[in-house]
């Protein structure tokens, strides 16, 4: 049994395949990181509209969970991505 099979049997946008094994492979022990939408869409060679929509799509399927991060002065600092476990 693979490390995704899971993810291949849900009925899933290929995009959003693609963005929860890019996170996957980025996230920590915890299964959370943070990298920039742009960067997510760079290195998958799609664009930030296509990744915010996989993200959508994650969320939607509660494969995902996103917290937006603040600043000590207040300002947005990067979105936290949390995976859940399977």
């Amino acid at each position: 049994m693979g490390r995704f099979d899971f993810l291949y049997k849900m009925d899933l946008q290929h995009r959003a395949v693609a963005v929860y094994i890019y996170l996957a492979d980025r996230a920590n022990k915890d299964s959370e990181c943070w990298p920039a939408i742009p960067t997510i869409a760079g290195d998958l060679k799609l664009s930030q509209s296509t990744v915010r929509r996989a993200l959508q799509d994650l969320r939607k399927a509660k494969l995902l969970y996103t917290e937006q991060r603040y600043r000590a002065q207040g300002g947005k600092s990067s979105l936290l991505f949390r995976l859940k476990n399977m």
